[in-house]
């Protein structure tokens, strides 16, 4: 497969729904780490995946130390507005873990620090914008990666 998509702690479910998409259309696994901002009932959710959500590779994580403990020794990257690198310079690798945050604040601080040296940032050439929408910038990446792996 070629990735490991990761929201941890994701709140928008039309936002979940669209990367499910994406994932299934990619070939990726969908990764999301509880506390979810909604239920995976959520008619938004299933309204944004389409009939596809069943098709889909996806684990559920009790909370973000689970998943860190379970996939510890799988190569990630991170992406913050706070990331120091652009995406694109990102060494994308098959099974790779991107691994993105939460719509409202994205990575916690802790996250960042203990793992700088892999976070990057996707640019924006605009002060006015602080972020770009979540679905939206898992494609970017995703598709970046895809581009890079061909």
């Amino acid at each position: 497969m070629p990735f490991n998509i990761v929201l941890i702690e994701p709140e928008i479910p039309n936002n979940t729904g669209n990367i499910g998409r994406l994932a299934l259309a990619t070939g990726s696994n969908l990764h999301l780490v509880r506390p979810l901002g909604f239920e995976l009932s959520d008619k938004h959710l299933k309204r944004a995946g389409l009939d596809y959500w069943p098709h889909l590779s996806l684990f559920i994580h009790e909370n973000v130390d689970a998943f860190f403990d379970t996939y510890k020794t799988e190569k990630m990257v991170f992406l913050s507005s706070h990331g120091q690198k652009e995406h694109w310079n990102i060494d994308y690798e098959n099974d790779q873990f991107l691994v993105f945050g939460k719509e409202s604040v994205g990575l916690s601080k802790d996250i960042i620090a203990k793992h700088s040296s892999h976070t990057f940032k996707i640019p924006m050439f605009s002060k006015h914008i602080r972020s770009l929408n979540l679905a939206n910038s898992v494609s970017i990446v995703v598709y970046e990666g895809l581009r890079c792996l061909r």
